[in-house]
């Protein structure tokens, strides 16, 4: 980072994030948005306005200054709640709809799948699971789950 480098982000009395462009003019409310937040997490950020217009865009992690990539972490980590579903432990019915109890990276949990749709295949073996009130739902790698996970999870699929 050159000793020249004008912070591009800080935050306002209430909070918000605030992005300065080069003519010095503030964007008040902005907010990060990843370019591929599952497949390529580190890859990407874009600071958008609160119209959806791109502001700013940082090719990678690596590319944003310590206190700018602070703040960008702690807005996406607001806005970006995904549990990583690490095992699935019982399923109500092998029908839908259905109540799944599981065991995720933030705890155990129960969640209601409303449809065999509400499992998306994203990339490879990643897996998308959206629960009744919208919430979504990781599973990393489905092939490095549990049997019985495994078994539980080919009876939707």
């Amino acid at each position: 980072m050159s000793s020249n480098h004008t912070q591009l982000l800080e935050r306002d009395a209430l909070g918000r994030l605030v992005y300065i462009d080069a003519n010095g003019h503030h964007h008040v409310g902005v907010h990060p948005v990843r370019a591929f937040p599952i497949t390529a997490h580190d890859a990407g950020i874009g600071i958008m306005d609160q119209s959806g217009k791109e502001l700013h865009w940082y090719p990678d992690l690596a590319s944003i200054p310590v206190a700018e990539l602070a703040m960008i972490e702690e807005d996406l980590a607001a806005r970006e709640f995904m549990p990583v579903i690490e095992k699935i432990t019982k399923v109500s019915t092998f029908a839908t709809p259905s109540i799944w109890d599981i065991e995720t990276d933030r705890g155990s949990t129960r969640i209601r799948l409303k449809g065999e749709e509400d499992i998306r295949r994203i990339a490879g073996n990643t897996l998308l699971i959206a629960d009744s009130n919208g919430l979504q739902f990781l599973i990393k790698d489905s092939t490095q789950l549990d049997k019985v996970s495994k078994k539980i999870l080919d009876r939707f699929r």
